[in-house]
């Protein structure tokens, strides 16, 4: 068992970073979504998009 953890552990470590940024990604999505604001819209172009009218209720 030691063994094969040894032999894998910068295998282990690599999806270990990996799940956690994924984490972070997703608390931050969550976390804006609850703040009320747009998943889609950060350019400030919104003038301009076809979607304005779905990201920005009114």
């Amino acid at each position: 068992m030691w063994n094969w953890l040894m032999n894998n552990i910068g295998t282990i470590v690599v999806c270990l970073v990996l799940i956690a940024v994924v984490a972070a990604i997703i608390a931050g999505m969550v976390k804006k979504k609850k703040a009320g604001k747009s998943m889609v819209c950060n350019c400030g172009c919104c003038k301009s998009c076809p979607m304005s009218g779905s990201c920005h209720n009114k």
